[in-house]
Order: C-alpha cells, then sequence, then structure tokens
C-alpha cells in the first residue's frame, strides 16, 4: 500500500491523512530535539515507547471525561487520532520547579510550587515558543475566554488524575507540557485534548531516588534515555516480562522501512 499524503512534519512526529474525513493518522519518530531544536539527536525505539504511553494515558483520560483526539492506535509507531485545529498555545503544568521556571526566578530545581501553576507559550518555533500571558492570549484572539476557562479547568483535571497515576508507581510528575485543538461543528467549536503525553513532554522523577525518567536525559547529557523511556512504560505496564521474552514495543526490526499495513476497519 503506497504511503498517504504527508500533511505535516514536526520535531516528534508526523501527520498523515487519515482514511475517513476529519482523520488523520500520526506517527512517531525517533529524533529527540531540545532548546528549540538548537540540540539534535536519536533516542532508538522512543516512537514506539511513546506511541504506547500516549495511547495509554489518553484511553484513561478518556474514562474520566476528558475529551482527546485519539481514537485508536494502529500499529507500534501509528495512531488514529481526530483532526482538530490546533490552538496556537502550550499549556504548561507545574508542580514542582524545574527547567526554564527555576532560570527565570531563580527558584532551587526540586522545590514544591505553593500550587500548581499553569504557565502558556506561544506556539512558534521561529521565536522560540515565548512565554505568554493571558492578556496576551485575548489581544491576538488566539482563544476565547471561554476556550481559556475550559482549558483551565481541563489542565487541572488532567493533572490531578495523572499526579495520582503516576504516584501509584512511584514517580512523581514535576510537570508537562498539553496542546488542545478544536473540532467543529457547524459554526460551534469544542476544545479536545490534542498531540501526546509521554516522557517526551513531563518531566518524570522517581519519588524515591530523584532519578530523572523523562527527556532530560538527552537535554543534559545523562545517558540512558532508552532505558529511562522504558522504565516508565515498565512501570505502567506496558511491557512484557523480560524472563517472557521480549514485547511488541522492542520488534522494531521487523517494522522498520515497510510501508504502512493497511487500516481494517472496526468490527
Amino acid at each position: 500500500m503506497p504511503r498517504r499524503r504527508q500533511i505535516y512534519e514536526g520535531k516528534a512526529k508526523i501527520l498523515y491523512e487519515g482514511p475517513e474525513p476529519g482523520t488523520l493518522i500520526q506517527y512517531f519518530k525517533d529524533d529527540a530535539t531540545a532548546f528549540n531544536a538548537q540540540k539534535k539527536g536519536t533516542i532508538n525505539g522512543k516512537g514506539v515507547i511513546n506511541n504506547r504511553i500516549s495511547e495509554y494515558i489518553f484511553l484513561r483520560l478518556g474514562h474520566i471525561g476528558i475529551p482527546t483526539h485519539f481514537i485508536r492506535r494502529l500499529n507500534m509507531r501509528e495512531q488514529l487520532v481526530r483532526q482538530a485545529e490546533i490552538v496556537p498555545i502550550e499549556v504548561v503544568v507545574r508542580n514542582v520547579a524545574a527547567g526554564s521556571i527555576s532560570k527565570r526566578l531563580g527558584i532551587e530545581e526540586g522545590e514544591p510550587l505553593p500550587h500548581t501553576l499553569i504557565e502558556y507559550y506561544y506556539k512558534d518555533d521561529g521565536l522560540g515558543d515565548p512565554l505568554i500571558a493571558e492578556e496576551h492570549i485575548a489581544c491576538f484572539n488566539w482563544a476565547s475566554n471561554e476556550e481559556m476557562q475550559d482549558i483551565a479547568s481541563m489542565a487541572i483535571r488532567i493533572n490531578d488524575f495523572l499526579c495520582g497515576m503516576f504516584a501509584a508507581i512511584n514517580i512523581r510528575l514535576v510537570d508537562f507540557k498539553l496542546e488542545f485543538g478544536r473540532i467543529w461543528d457547524g459554526d460551534y467549536s469544542r476544545l479536545i485534548l490534542a498531540d501526546e503525553i509521554s516522557p517526551d513532554g513531563c518531566r518524570l522523577w522517581d519519588m524515591t531516588t530523584g532519578e530523572k525518567l523523562d527527556k532530560d536525559r538527552f537535554r543534559r547529557d545523562l545517558g540512558g534515555e532508552e532505558d529511562a523511556y522504558q522504565e516508565v512504560a515498565r512501570r505502567l505496564g506496558l511491557l512484557q516480562n523480560e524472563d517472557n521474552g521480549p514485547g511488541e514495543v522492542f520488534d522494531l526490526n521487523a517494522h522498520r522501512g515497510k510501508l504502512r499495513s493497511p487500516i481494517k476497519p472496526k468490527k
């Protein structure tokens, strides 16, 4: 089967046209970038792991009433998702000081914040995704007041759920990034969660040792990126026991270089 038409390629994913109107195929790459793509590299198998982790999280968020673009996983690296008009805002939810907020405000990394903090960044690689205020969003009409209320409400619900989910497997959710999109019904739109949630866009620390289990290992040249991503998937129950042989996520060679398999309709 010939490859479908490419719609967009980002730093970590490629979007292809979907089998039906209003759908896309989201392909997860192994490419890794940091510092607004100034640092580039590859984490072998990252796309496979992130596909599985994001699928798992989006399904669980759907169960608590968070609307998402996720429809189903197609194979090791691809998901079928709803096509949405992406709101040009990255939403960062912070529970603990780390990364840019520590640098900007001089807060020691690892210091718990007095309460959960939501920050907004304008999605523009050329500008370095600058930090913005809600006044900027309203001034330039990037999102309506009603949409911002929905975004903030969903972000807090997602954070509460994920904090508990990760704490149950001895992982501290330090911060994470969200993206939202609009889907339209005539003249009316509603917001859904889009993009992905994975160690690429989350800071995840082992609650006992403080070990980083996320892309900071790549950003800071700590090494062990593949093991860290796999450890998160393992704790979530997404990898088979090593005693029983490698699970699906490790079977990379069988899929490298192959064209996409035909999408089978739901029964």
